[in-house]
């Protein structure tokens, strides 16, 4: 049975009284996925805006265990404590959370190293599509025609696709989630959970104000994105692809609404011209015509 609001209000485990921002989407993660994982579950948290949220320690707002570590360290990291937690026969989840910044460039190297070796850990990435914590500079998931500080006329080039990278890994678990989709959400962290090996789920957390848009319109934000088939749902398990329900208008170039109606409500993107809004149409319609092979030929990556 599905939890309601008030469920989710009841079981989460982040604390109050956090130093996130207004509508800030990784407080709105912790609660969903702290609901979903339970008690039994410690986290490793790479460098980042969670890093600040969770308080000073030797305490924290996410009410699990927190080793905070470097940008690169979070799999190895996680990995450890992971092997630590089976030779004493503790049924603990390692969990890494991590921005884009931390998992897209400069963790890629540990990350794609703890996927090969299948270590028995959940990697979740929270996915703001830049660096945040330290003022919006542009990462390697930022899109196309995004301004950050780093771009202020726009980002020339499209985001780097992780999720596809992981499943490349043939790991035993990859989804995508957005927090605008919370049920969808703690489902697969309660399926990620579950299975032993290596998991990675990314959610789509738009921030109000690297994305310029008004803190109390988070959600709504999150949902146009996947309405608009920027951003997919699917889970990728033992090398089968699902598609939620919420996107599967999106197989068909027909029937998925432009994507410009997701970029209007956004001040990030008030410098991109027709050409690279074109552009992105593209990268989204090319991911979707992969996605349909995947999910229609019942292929392996």
């Amino acid at each position: 049975m599905s939890l309601g609001v008030r469920d989710i209000l009841n079981k989460h485990r982040l604390l109050s009284g956090t130093s996130a921002c207004p509508g800030c989407p990784e407080n709105i993660a912790m609660r969903l996925i702290s609901t979903a994982l339970g008690e039994n579950a410690v986290f490793v948290v790479v460098a980042g805006c969670s890093s600040v949220i969770q308080g000073m320690g030797p305490n924290s707002a996410y009410n699990y265990p927190v080793l905070n570590i470097a940008f690169a360290a979070g799999p190895a990291a996680a990995s450890g404590i992971a092997a630590a937690m089976r030779s004493r026969g503790k049924d603990v989840k390692a969990v890494v959370w991590a921005g884009d910044g931390g998992t897209a460039d400069i963790g890629m190297a540990s990350l794609s190293g703890a996927a090969e070796r299948n270590e028995d850990i959940l990697y979740i990435c929270v996915d703001n599509e830049a660096y945040m914590n330290t003022g919006g500079q542009r990462s390697g998931s930022t899109p196309i025609g995004a301004s950050t500080t780093t771009t202020p006329m726009g980002k020339r080039h499209n985001k780097k696709n992780i999720p596809f990278i992981m499943m490349a890994h043939h790991v035993p678990y990859v989804a995508t989630a957005s927090v605008g989709y919370p049920h969808d959400l703690m489902e697969k962290v309660k399926k990620a959970k579950a299975i032993r090996g290596f998991s990675y789920v990314q959610v789509l957390c738009p921030d109000p104000y690297g994305w310029m848009f008004d803190p109390s319109k988070t959600a709504e934000v999150a949902k146009l994105a996947v309405q608009t088939c920027y951003w997919p749902l699917f889970e990728y398990e033992n090398g089968r692809l699902r598609i939620a329900d919420e996107c599967l208008h999106c197989l068909d170039k027909r029937t998925r609404k432009p994507v410009k109606e997701f970029l209007k409500v956004q001040g990030r993107f008030k410098h991109a011209d027709e050409e690279k809004v074109r552009e992105l149409q593209e990268y989204i319609d090319e991911m979707w015509d992969r996605l349909k092979l995947l999910y229609e030929e019942k292929l392996k990556f």
